[in-house]
């Protein structure tokens, strides 16, 4: 068990940014006594956790009892009793009160003289020197090493999985909260943000905060949205908030693309004589936006060969234009998009016709 939860709180570790190392750290003894910790400064960020790694060793002679930490500056050879912020002996004496709740043991099988902590919702504030004793039923002993923490403000961000999202299906998007351990269970915030338009809180299926736990003392937190994705979804911007004790939060921004495709149109002047110039443009909303040519009925030529005088792209619009309309271009004239979708190549034609007979004097 303690091998499984170990692995998972050196990646819970690393993934917060905290320090580890590949082993436990250095050892230092003194007439028997042992204890083994973290040699280089570990780092970890506002509202998540820190692991201390630690274990120590006792004279045969020496029947332990309980360990106590302590938190104090590091120009003290000692740390004193007010400096207590975790003891594994519930009769013991009390702790910090900010550290109340926020301190437990990695391993709680003591006999196994691992004495490594998790400090959760962690605070600006408890960067500094840490401190172990280790105490029998008559005497106890304060090892001199020191493990140091340093905890910055939180850099991390939520992750927001998107699937593919389509028109007129449902889709559920899921929110997971940084860091694999955070003490609290942490505030999980859906806004959603249209084109143009302020945050605003989003109709849908929200599930509350959701705690799946790896371990005894590793967790994720995650929340879902579930609502029937439309055209009017495509482009707009969907943000997941997470908040932790201490007023610590992050977020995370989305632009969703939804697949889609509505109906295409012609817009421009048609009615045009002899001599005039003819500008016409051809759209269709879609996404992934269709390719869109130009043709005159009965050719399958492109105009872009026959006339040299259309442009066309591949972002869903595309012109034709003749700047002086002669009697060869009487004839209707048809725009086709075709669409193409995810995974699936579709053609879709929608053909508007454009027609100069007669137009012509």
């Amino acid at each position: 068990m303690f091998v499984l939860i170990w692995a998972a709180l050196l990646l819970s570790v690393r993934g917060s940014n905290a320090n580890t190392g590949s082993s436990v750290g250095e050892t230092w003894c003194w007439a028997g006594y042992c204890v083994t910790l973290s040699e280089e400064e570990l780092t970890a960020e506002a509202g998540l956790c820190v692991v201390i790694p630690c274990t120590f060793s006792t004279p045969d002679t020496f029947y332990f009892k309980h360990i106590v930490w302590f938190k104090c500056e590091p120009s003290r050879p000692n740390c004193g009793d007010s400096d207590r912020i975790f003891n594994s002996d519930m009769y013991g004496k009390t702790v910090q009160d900010g550290f109340k709740g926020r301190v437990s043991l990695l391993e709680s099988n003591l006999s196994q003289t691992n004495c490594s902590i998790i400090i959760n919702d962690l605070r600006e504030s408890d960067s500094g020197s840490y401190q172990l004793r280790v105490n029998s039923y008559y005497s106890g002993f304060t090892f001199p090493p020191r493990a140091t923490i340093s905890v910055k403000g939180l850099s991390q961000k939520p992750t927001v999985m998107i699937p593919p999202l389509t028109e007129g299906q449902q889709t559920t998007l899921t929110c997971i909260a940084p860091g694999l351990c955070s003490g609290s269970v942490p505030k999980i915030t859906w806004t959603w943000k249209g084109k143009g338009e302020n945050d605003s809180h989003i109709s849908g299926n929200i599930t509350h905060v959701n705690t799946e736990a790896l371990s005894p003392v590793t967790q994720i937190h995650s929340s879902t949205l579930t609502f029937n994705s439309s055209a009017e979804h495509h482009g707009t911007e969907i943000t997941c908030k997470i908040s932790f004790t201490g007023n610590t939060t992050t977020e995370e921004t989305k632009t969703l693309n939804v697949t889609h495709v509505k109906e295409l149109k012609i817009s421009g002047n048609t009615n045009v004589q002899k001599g005039d110039a003819l500008n016409l443009t051809c759209s269709v909303d879609s996404f992934p936006a269709s390719f869109i040519t130009w043709t005159k009925f009965g050719s399958n030529k492109s105009l872009l060969k026959e006339f040299g005088n259309e442009t066309q792209n591949n972002n869903g619009h595309a012109s034709l234009i003749i700047p002086t309309v002669t009697a060869e271009h009487d004839g209707q004239y048809m725009c086709t998009a075709r669409y193409l979708k995810v995974n699936l190549t579709k053609k879709r034609y929608s053909n508007t016709r454009v027609h100069f007979q007669n137009a012509f004097k």
